[in-house]
């Protein structure tokens, strides 16, 4: 099953961008359809790129790559909680690496 470092956070109830956001592992059907992320089941929604939609609750989540400037929330300052299993990808990311699973684009 792919895994990679993503941009996560919550969108339903809260305000644009407002929602607890992390910088974790995903694990991805090999559809890339569905992800997996904190025991939650996600799948892609269709409408929109980059949204997915909790199979049991119907939150809606937003996952995307990290951005080395730090803007991960489009409409907000908000920063993410980095994932302790995530933090040395990350910071090795923000200097100038290229994400693991990634290193040929």
């Amino acid at each position: 099953m792919p895994e990679r470092l993503m941009f996560v956070q919550l969108k339903s109830g809260y305000d644009t961008d407002q929602g607890p956001a992390w910088i974790g592992k995903v694990k991805f059907s090999k559809s890339w359809q569905t992800a997996y992320f904190h025991g939650l089941t996600l799948r892609r929604e269709q409408r929109v790129r980059g949204n997915f939609t909790d199979v049991d609750t119907g939150d809606e989540w937003w996952l995307s790559g990290p951005k080395r400037d730090r803007t991960d929330a489009r409409y907000s300052n908000q920063q993410p909680v980095v994932e302790e299993d995530a933090r040395a990808d990350y910071e090795a990311f923000l200097v100038g690496e290229r994400l693991p699973g990634r290193e040929q684009g």
